[in-house]
């Protein structure tokens, strides 16, 4: 019998099996060929778009302890900074581009409105089915205003009855806990559960130089524990509708809550140290999501998606104290704080309205039109200063990002999509001064800011084999300022309200080749350039005493720099794979913006961003050792980041040694032992992170966790 394989882009594998029909002269069965038919994952088709963009398989890392930041943290191009340990502030990079200039989307919806209980490193990795990172240019259909990128986490799952239970303990006293489920009844209601929790004291050991606050005693290269930093949140998201009706592809009526407490160790460097001072948040957000293909003619799909954060954010810093790194501290009198006396409570609130029309003229030609519109508004008070005018200053802004695309695509030969996006902003808040120069005497005056871009791209993609992929993409990307930017995040970030909107030429030229010896052993290279220019670059800087962060604009920043990857597999035996990224990001502002003079930091590399950083991973998998359909697996991770710059180069601190103008080389070891039982419905997971106990540094060098060791228990189950 002849057999024949057929690729097909579908999301599942099927071998079809002996078929039989009628010959027109003769009534005898004739045999069909048998027909092997190889579809490919949702992953593999993402990564086979125009665009340059990687898609991570969640599934694959359900039983280890990563939640969605960490997980991402091993993606080429793709840095994740954090400021300390479970629930600490994170820098998302894509390719050197950072903070606000990446975009996060939940199923294609923005996540700018979710708040601090819904951040990417409290996420648990069981949360989603895959995560999608596009680099430079974002599709239209994610309705964006990113600068450098954007990231799609995609949770739809395949499973119509299921539920997916976790729990992990590690070191430094940390829970994590995660619940998925869904019910779907034979007539389309469905019911969907995702709640996680996340606790840890974070007390873990960081080496700096100390001063007893009593003694005055100074003992440099010190080793303490933080003693300030508990961290938990609780998140719980509903939804409740039909699916697969007439009417609606997808109706569902949901519900977001959440909550967290952070306590505050240290401010912007780990020269500040805190002992009393936390903050607390909610968040409140009733959302609707819409799905209608073939909507009104053949062809039109709808999707329709809004929500609304009622949540409110409290800082709270009232103990008239000062502590030292050991814990101990001076009590003062009177009223005072351990940085800005307050209580102060305010809502963040931020309505979103998103709308995509995609249109299928024909088998190879479609167009789409997206809309977003967003609204933010911040109130609160300070029940310390009830007649404070200042918590009376509006702090608003709307914002609406109008995007058309067209592509035509001949599958698995070639595909060209070319878009353009309309961009408006409008934001106001009112300013003090004293409009008298006698002491005391403040005024307000109202200040507005409107801001109207736009922004074109084109991504192409061409298969000279089905094997051997080249990529070319462009976009004039616009990033309008965020709100924390232009009013502060009330932590450790001040406001300016005069910040200009960043604009950049992304460009992109990728390849990928697959390709076996000896038909067991897998291979698939991969490698990208990028070049990237942009002008009123935002960027931030500390502020006059060095205990907050601000942002100011840069007339031009450059960033020329590659990625490489190489994957490996045996069979289903052994897989892994190494991945490496460089980039020159420059510093083409000739005047000083502050004096008019030449620049003494003109052509400097941009300080406090890695320059060369990579991953490794290997794994090995032994199937059936203790009973039928058991699995057990060996798993190992690597991180290395380069030496890079921790302020400007030229301003001194030029030789190696000169390591406190340097953040250091940092290498580091994690490992893993998953067993799995029936089928992947039990299973137990080993973690060891940080195995060699590294010094790890982020944002201006404040220290990431020591090692840690952690354990996790999964159910899963699925009908």
């Amino acid at each position: 019998m002849q057999f024949r394989k057929i690729l097909l882009q579908s999301s599942f594998c099927l071998t079809a099996i002996p078929a039989f029909s009628q010959d027109q002269d003769s009534t005898k069965a004739k045999a069909l060929e048998k027909v092997t038919v190889v579809g490919r994952s949702a992953t593999q088709l993402v990564n086979r778009q125009a665009y340059n963009v990687t898609a991570i398989d969640a599934k694959k890392l359900y039983n280890s302890t990563l939640d969605l930041a960490h997980a991402l943290d091993r993606v080429s191009g793709v840095r994740v900074r954090e400021t300390g340990g479970v629930g600490s502030s994170i820098n998302f990079a894509i390719n050197g581009f950072s903070g606000n200039q990446v975009r996060f989307f939940l199923d294609g919806i923005p996540m700018d409105n979710f708040g601090s209980s819904f951040q990417l490193n409290n996420i648990p990795i069981n949360f989603a089915e895959r995560v999608e990172v596009y680099k430079g240019v974002v599709p239209i259909w994610l309705g964006s205003d990113a600068l450098g990128g954007a990231v799609n986490i995609v949770t739809g799952s395949k499973h119509r009855n299921y539920v997916d239970v976790s729990y992990s303990y590690g070191s430094f006293n940390t829970h994590r806990s995660a619940i998925n489920a869904a019910f779907t009844s034979q007539k389309g209601f469905t019911v969907q559960v995702n709640a996680f929790q996340n606790y840890s004291d974070n007390n873990y050991k960081v080496t700096l130089d100390v001063s007893d606050i009593h003694t005055g005693k100074y003992s440099p290269n010190t080793t303490v524990r933080r003693f300030h930093d508990t961290y938990h949140n609780e998140t719980l998201i509903t939804n409740i509708g039909f699916v697969d009706k007439p009417w609606a592809d997808k109706l569902l009526l949901g519900i977001s809550l959440g909550k967290n407490y952070r306590e505050m160790q240290t401010g912007a460097r780990m020269v500040s140290v805190f002992g009393a001072w936390h903050r607390r948040g909610n968040m409140v957000m009733p959302t609707l999501k819409y799905q209608k293909k073939n909507l009104f003619v053949k062809g039109l799909d709808l999707t329709f998606n809004a929500n609304y954060n009622l949540g409110k954010e409290q800082n709270i810093d009232t103990a008239f104290r000062r502590y030292d790194w050991y814990g101990n501290y001076k009590q003062y009198e009177g009223q005072g704080s351990e940085r800005s006396r307050t209580m102060y409570k305010y809502g963040n609130n931020t309505g979103l309205a998103t709308a995509t029309f995609n249109y299928r003229i024909n088998d190879h030609q479609s167009v789409s039109l997206n809309n977003v519109f967003t609204t933010f508004s911040r109130e609160g008070s300070d029940e310390l200063y009830p007649d404070e005018k200042r918590y009376e200053i509006p702090q608003k802004s709307i914002k609406n990002i109008l995007g058309l695309g067209y592509k035509y695509e001949v599958t698995d030969k070639w595909s060209a999509t070319v878009f353009g996006k309309y961009l408006m902003q409008e934001a106001k808040t009112d300013i003090s001064y004293n409009p008298t120069g006698n002491w005391g005497d403040v005024a307000y005056r109202k200040l507005r800011n409107t801001v109207n871009n736009f922004g074109y791209g084109v991504a192409g993609s061409y298969f000279i084999h089905p094997e051997l992929q080249l990529k070319f993409s462009y976009e004039k990307s616009n990033r309008l300022p965020e709100n924390e930017e232009m009013f502060g995040d009330e932590v450790n970030q001040q406001s300016n309200f005069s910040l200009r909107p960043e604009i950049s030429d992304n460009l992109n030229l990728g390849a990928s080749y697959g390709f076996n010896i000896k038909k067991d052993h897998r291979f698939l290279v991969s490698g990208s350039a990028i070049y990237r220019f942009a002008r009123d670059f935002i960027y931030f800087l500390y502020n006059a005493n060095q205990a907050k962060l601000t942002t100011d604009n840069l007339d031009g920043v450059s960033n020329i720099g590659g990625e490489a990857e190489l994957r490996y597999s045996y069979k289903s035996f052994i897989t892994g794979g190494v991945n490496l990224t460089y980039q020159h990001i420059v510093n083409l502002q000739k005047l000083d913006p502050k004096t008019g003079a030449p620049s003494v930091v003109y052509k400097d590399v941009m300080p406090n961003l890695p320059y060369l950083y990579g991953n490794a991973d290997a794994s090995i998998f032994f199937r059936n050792l203790v009973g039928k359909d058991d699995q057990l697996s060996f798993g190992y991770n690597l991180l290395y980041v380069n030496t890079f710059w921790l302020y400007w180069p030229s301003q001194g601190g030029r030789t190696a040694t000169d390591e406190k103008r340097q953040v250091p080389r940092q290498i580091s070891h994690d490992v893993n032992i998953v067993y799995a039982m029936k089928s992947g419905r039990y299973n137990i997971a080993l973690e060891c992170r940080n195995i060699n106990d590294a010094q790890l540094y982020d944002n201006f060098s404040l220290q990431k966790p020591s090692r840690s060791f952690n354990i996790k228990f999964r159910y899963f189950y699925a009908k």
